[in-house]
């Protein structure tokens, strides 16, 4: 995924006004390193220099320049143009835009709690800045009147476009509303905000809180040795000696299950899991939920809006409510039925063990490892040895991204990071000149926040002189001092899918800060990294990097035929879990705000079984009260795009093998036509361009068994 920030117009005005105003942050930041932008390469942030005590005086400077450089553009006596309104707009707030962009990546990526409480404290304050600019009438009435005469202005087609993006993104943020409408929204926006943050914050420190601890080795039989040896010393950090302590991440599955022999060991793995955010005590996020789900059908009904999801959906390339409940509630059937009959061969094994119990969702993976042994022959286990880290990075994601686009990476020591584990790399595109900085963050902490995702450090954007500073975020378990780091089949496919992000923002090559890299509609955005998932089961491409740690020897030919003959394998499991995410989701963001429930589990539970995908054995993959996609503000009534994005995905794979696959031709045709043009045009405009017609859902069938 990427993590949006919270929104911001990014850039200053006119050079004369640039050089008044923003002479202003130096006196008042004096000494402050985010006070002007860094002396690095690209910009890439002074880890070493920023504090956190830096943070709060640069974001109150930023919003105040910001500000009084809206206020000119507003105020001026010259008649609207498009330099003096829209390419004004996005060269102001170059100071919030850098202060914002660093914070929020720390703060996702090595928080602590001085970070949480700024994050605490501006989030309100960043939402109403946001108001103060997009509810200011002034500069509505002057974005207006340049909508109203743009076939007039001659202007170029992506210039065109950003002028009618910027007109959208006034009006649905309220610019045409009553005054008095518009100081409720106001308020509601506020009130979002700072919910949104208590629930983000709950999740994590949740998450940290909720780790199982056993007392012997024995409960965790079936873990390896160095597994169990880091659980017990991850119990001593707590101060919990002569215990172990296995942590839990975001989703509602966890790895461990795959492996743990002692099924009461893994019922209170599940069980600890599930009830995350919803057991009482200080994290409990089943209030804040029910104020962000009201708050928000709030918001959407002073926009004129039946609900949140109708808002939202508008702006992206499914539209409506319609279209979504359609997609996810045809596929949620089969997708079911699959699932029930992977219970059925789970049972199956269970029964001729003798086991005397009921697959459960505590089960799950355990006996599907088993069921996979059975039918293809090799197990999960087999498969890490040939997968280490290193490996998987450069000569497996690295090595696809130089065949296909001609990119070489080269790791440098010199730049300062914000977390030793950190790896920096300088990008070179095929003609030789550098093209990006990448940093590739692989490592679980407890300060960061689950699962993973592409943010970016500096935009490309030729109006503002600007290349990319991008990373990737994983939360792969860190194995003790000298262990090297094997990573599991989905954790490769995750690195690759990530990268595929970060290619979307090292290709932008866009005039306007508005529209780099993956700027793009929420439902669109996973569609590119999607894509470079296949580059990790590509003959050639694991070829060059799945080599045993050890000995360095390939992965066998019968292994690899094996892994790909088991792609469709567990996809009941797999798509009845993301849909039941998927449609909560909806459900949630599709009521009106006298519909808002009291009971937030019993709600859960009952949208389950109205949609037919209450089956205890595959819960969603994210349950209410730790769903930070949703109730953290990035993918709220989009969870959905992952699967919209797909059915792009897989006719795109379609393309490529019909085109010869892994080939410069091919990469150079997908990054023209639409990895480098950001959100320049309608999203699926950009698809068309690039596969010559509308996507087909058939391969998307096809890949997940719902034929």
């Amino acid at each position: 995924m990427t993590r949006p920030h919270m929104l911001v117009i990014a850039a200053a005005l006119g050079v004369a006004f640039s050089q008044t105003v923003l002479a202003a942050p130096a006196a008042a930041l004096a000494g402050n390193p985010l006070a002007t932008a860094s002396a690095l390469p690209f910009h890439y942030p002074a880890f070493d220099k920023i504090k956190d005590e830096h943070f709060l005086p640069a974001f109150n400077e930023g919003m105040r320049v910001q500000l009084k450089e809206i206020d000119a553009i507003a105020n001026s006596k010259a008649a609207p143009s498009f330099d003096n309104t829209i390419v004004a707009m996005e060269k102001s707030g170059q100071l919030l835009t850098r202060v914002q962009t660093v914070f929020y990546n720390l703060q996702g990526a090595n928080t602590n709690d001085k970070l949480d409480a700024i994050d605490s404290e501006m989030s309100p304050k960043l939402a109403a800045h946001s108001d103060a600019i997009y509810l200011n009438p002034k500069l509505w009435a002057r974005v207006k009147s340049l909508y109203e005469k743009r076939d007039a202005l001659k202007l170029d087609a992506e210039a065109k476009h950003l002028l009618e993006r910027y007109h959208t993104d006034f009006i649905r943020a309220g610019a045409n509303l009553s005054v008095a409408d518009k100081e409720k929204l106001k308020a509601v926006n506020g009130t979002i905000a700072k919910l949104q943050t208590t629930f983000t914050q709950n999740v994590l420190k949740e998450t940290n809180a909720s780790g199982l601890v056993v007392d012997t080795r024995e409960e965790l039989a079936g873990m390896s040795a160095a597994a169990i040896d880091a659980a017990a010393a991850a119990a001593k950090t707590k101060g919990l000696d002569g215990k172990f302590f296995v942590a839990v991440v975001n989703t509602s599955g966890q790895p461990p299950l795959a492996e743990l022999t002692n099924r009461a060991t893994r019922e209170k793995l599940m069980a600890l899991s599930l009830a995350r955010g919803s057991h009482g005590g200080e994290f409990d996020n089943r209030e804040v939920v029910l104020k962000i789900a009201k708050a928000r059908a709030e918001k959407a009904t002073l926009l004129g809006y039946e609900n949140f999801a109708a808002y939202s959906l508008e702006d992206q390339t499914a539209h409506d409510t319609a279209s979504v409940n359609k997609l996810l509630t045809e596929l949620a059937k089969p997708a079911v039925s699959n699932a029930k009959k992977e219970a059925a061969d789970l049972q199956a094994v269970v029964d001729a063990e003798k086991g005397g119990f009921q697959i459960g969702a505590a089960d799950w993976a355990f006996y599907t490892d088993k069921v996979r042994a059975q039918r293809f022959a090799f197990d999960e286990n087999q498969l890490k040895p040939y997968f280490e880290l290193d490996n998987v990075l450069t000569n497996g994601v690295f090595y696809a991204a130089n065949k296909l686009y001609g990119l070489s990476f080269k790791e440098r020591k010199d730049l300062p990071v914000y977390n030793p584990d950190v790896r920096v790399f300088d990008v070179f595109d095929a003609d030789g000149k550098q093209l990006a900085i990448f940093l590739a963050d692989m490592y679980a902490r407890s300060n960061k926040q689950g699962g993973a995702w592409m943010n970016e450090y500096v935009s490309q954007s030729s109006l503002m002189g600007t290349h990319s500073v991008v990373a990737n975020h994983l939360n792969i378990p860190k194995p003790p001092a000298g262990e090297p780091t094997l990573l599991t089949y989905d954790e490769v496919k995750t690195a690759f899918h990530e990268f595929g992000h970060a290619l979307h923002g090292m290709f932008s090559n866009v005039k306007y800060p508005h529209f780099s890299g993956t700027s793009v509609p929420r439902d669109f955005v996973e569609y590119p990294s999607q894509v470079n998932e296949m580059w990790a089961v590509w003959p050639e491409v694991l070829g060059n990097y799945a080599k045993h740690y050890k000995t360095g020897a390939p992965m066998p030919k019968e292994l690899l035929d094996k892994v790909i003959a088991s792609k469709k394998f567990n996809q009941g499991f797999m798509t009845t879990e993301y849909l039941s995410a998927s449609l909560l989701d909806q459900r949630w963001h599709q009521l009106t705000p006298a519909q808002i429930p009291t009971d937030v589990l019993g709600f859960e539970a009952q949208s389950l079984k109205d949609m037919g995908v209450d089956f205890a054995p595959v819960p969603p993959r994210y349950r209410t009260t730790y769903f930070s996609h949703s109730f953290s503000g990035g993918y709220s009534a989009g969870y959905y795009a992952y699967l919209w994005s797909e059915k792009l995905d897989a006719d795109t794979v379609e393309w490529f093998k019909e085109n010869g696959g892994l080939q410069r031709k091919n990469g150079d045709w997908f990054r023209a036509k639409l990895l480098s043009r950001g959100g320049t045009d309608d999203a699926m405009n950009l698809f068309r361009n690039f596969r010559g017609r509308d996507p087909v859902i058939e391969p998307l069938l096809e890949r997940r068994g719902l034929k």
